[in-house]
């Protein structure tokens, strides 16, 4: 398998009133696998059918290894560069997409299709999380609607739509009042060290989408499902997306390529085979 490509960034100086710390190295962290409750929390009287029932189900994820951070632009670039990765749509088409967009480098890549996800990923070495896996991760051992409890979502907890105007010559209320993605790892890593699996932009994950996978898939051992299907499954909420979207169970799709809207929530982060990788990972982490 392809070794990893590490990539060591310097600092961004952004054309914002806002500050922000040095941007962290992409890192690698290695998860043990295990059984959780996957899906609508029990508490949570607003989930969606295909979150399934209160209270989860029982699914069992071997170890696996996942990115801390979504993709940036820059680390993006680095693919495009190579000539295995082909250019999303950039700042220029739209002002929400980040590629090429002004001191963006260090913002996650979004306007990206399935199909460029998953070549990116390869290129690493890696792959996209299956759906479970992504929730075992972004859970961080939680069993309640957020990684941190059952209380909304805030901006104090993830880039979103909070509902709150911020800056009034924007007088927009996504992303937590900028009307604009923020660089990564603005918000506080749930317990298992990974950065905005809440908000910032939603995830591509591997699966197809189906509305009843938790129970007729899943919680019988299949990850990999369904074999068909036309959409994919996206996961995390967004910057432009409600607290309610937020939640560890919350779940959507769209077709894998040609969306007219451009996937501007869309971004995404790689997963790994840890039986298979030849990549440096941190072991800190449970």
């Amino acid at each position: 398998m392809k070794a990893l490509k590490t990539l060591v960034f310097a600092i961004v100086l952004l054309a914002s009133p806002v500050l922000f710390s040095e941007p962290e190295p992409q890192v690698i962290i290695e998860l043990p696998g295990g059984t959780f409750a996957m899906g609508c929390a029990i508490n949570d009287v607003h989930c969606d059918p295909d979150e399934g029932p209160a209270g989860g189900v029982s699914v069992t994820v071997l170890p696996f290894a996942i990115d801390r951070h979504e993709t940036s632009v820059e680390e993006y670039k680095a693919c495009v560069k190579s000539g295995h990765c082909t250019p999303p749509f950039d700042f220029k088409r739209n002002k929400y997409c980040t590629y090429n967009g002004p001191g963006r480098d260090h913002f996650p890549v979004n306007c990206v299709n399935w199909f460029q996800a998953q070549a990116y990923c390869q290129w690493r070495g890696g792959r996209l999380p299956l759906e479970a896996e992504w929730e075992f991760a972004a859970r961080g051992g939680s069993t309640a609607r957020y990684p941190w409890g059952n209380d909304d979502a805030t901006c104090a907890h993830a880039i979103m739509d909070d509902g709150i105007t911020v800056d009034n010559t924007v007088g927009e209320t996504d992303g937590c009042g900028r009307d604009l993605l923020w660089p990564r790892g603005s918000r506080p890593a749930n317990d298992f060290g990974l950065y905005d699996m809440q908000g910032s932009v939603a995830e591509w994950v591997a699966n197809r989408y189906t509305a009843n996978s938790h129970n007729t898939l899943y919680a019988k051992g299949d990850l990999n499902g369904p074999e068909h299907g036309r959409l994919r499954v996206i996961r995390g909420g967004a910057w432009d997306e409600s607290a309610q979207r937020q939640t560890l169970s919350s779940r959507w799709a769209k077709i894998p390529i040609g969306h007219r809207s451009i996937y501007g929530s869309n971004g995404f982060r790689c997963a790994y085979d840890v039986e298979q990788q030849q990549i440096p990972v941190d072991k800190s982490r449970p």
